[in-house]
């Protein structure tokens, strides 16, 4: 998951553009696997991380001038930066020191576990419900699908164990920083374009802080290396925005919260297509049974 909603907007009727919508999202956000591989040959990964969320940040805070919005004002601004911290700062830099170690399609298949992530933490660290039968089945069930697509039978050590540690990690920032998003920034009076544009200034001033100690990055890039920045940042981090909150108006957050399903789909598709990355059974097969068991144990109603 490369960005997140911060508020829900009224919901309005359904009309057909939002599924047009929903499957340009699911590919942005699914090719941002195979960019952050193509750009992590000439980055290192916080300035991967840096480039997406500052050019993202650049474009929001673009919109918000056209528009004439203004930018959240007050103690929001903490609650921004604990969200730019949980789902920008830090797992964009895991998931692009990820991709150094392993392939963009794992990558991108660690990035679905995202909802399981999010259900542990409900669970173990917040607490809010008594925990069912049916969500400790789904959360039993999903552990025994990251089991399956990290295939410890295969054996697993070295560079290639920090990948998937540090692609894991990522995801689990996302399950920490979903429920704190949904508790305080949901609802809030300011749109949801603006409180991204503020999340994604805050995490540019994290990276940008911590960007010096990885050196300087090359300007030196290829065609692929530049038209991948763009996508991460300019698509993946901005644009991805406004089609998050144009969704949620159209068909709601529960049908948004769905997008998760495709984005391995388009992961998977284009790392083996365009960087002819190997694939084995137990990859898709371990996402699945995550998704699956997400799926079979979410609230009803």
């Amino acid at each position: 998951m490369s960005a997140q909603s911060a508020a829900a907007p009224a919901l309005a009727p359904v009309t057909a553009p939002w599924r047009i919508q929903f499957v340009l999202l699911a590919t942005i956000w699914g090719a941002s696997f195979l960019c952050i591989k193509v750009l992590g040959e000439d980055w290192a990964a916080v300035h991967v991380a840096l480039g997406r969320v500052g050019l993202g940040a650049l474009f929001l805070l673009g919109l918000l001038a056209v528009r004439r919005t203004p930018l959240p004002r007050g103690r929001v601004w903490l609650h921004l930066a604990v969200v730019a911290l949980l789902m920008n700062a830090v797992p964009f830099t895991l998931f692009a020191y990820g991709e150094t170690k392993v392939s963009s399609i794992l990558a991108g298949l660690w990035n679905a576990t995202t909802p399981l992530m999010t259900l542990l933490v409900m669970l173990t660290l917040i607490r809010d419900d008594r925990p069912d039968r049916r969500s400790l089945a789904g959360l039993a069930g999903g552990f025994a699908g990251v089991t399956i697509l990290l295939g410890p039978w295969q054996g697993l050590g070295g560079d290639e164990l920090l990948g998937h540690l540090a692609c894991l990690a990522g995801a689990a920032c996302y399950g920490l920083g979903l429920p704190y998003t949904r508790r305080h920034l949901s609802g809030r009076p300011e749109g949801g374009v603006a409180l991204a544009a503020a999340q994604l200034v805050c995490g540019t001033a994290m990276l940008a802080v911590v960007a010096p100690l990885a050196g300087v990055p090359t300007t030196a890039l290829e065609a692929d290396a530049i038209a991948s920045l763009l996508v991460l940042g300019v698509l993946g981090s901005g644009v991805a925005y406004v089609l998050t909150h144009a969704i949620i108006r159209a068909a709601g957050a529960s049908t948004f919260s769905t997008v998760t399903y495709l984005i391995p789909v388009v992961s998977t598709a284009l790392g083996v297509i365009v960087l002819s990355e190997p694939l084995g059974w137990n990859e898709p097969a371990g996402a699945a049974v995550v998704l699956a068991c997400m799926w079979w144990s979410r609230p009803r109603g």
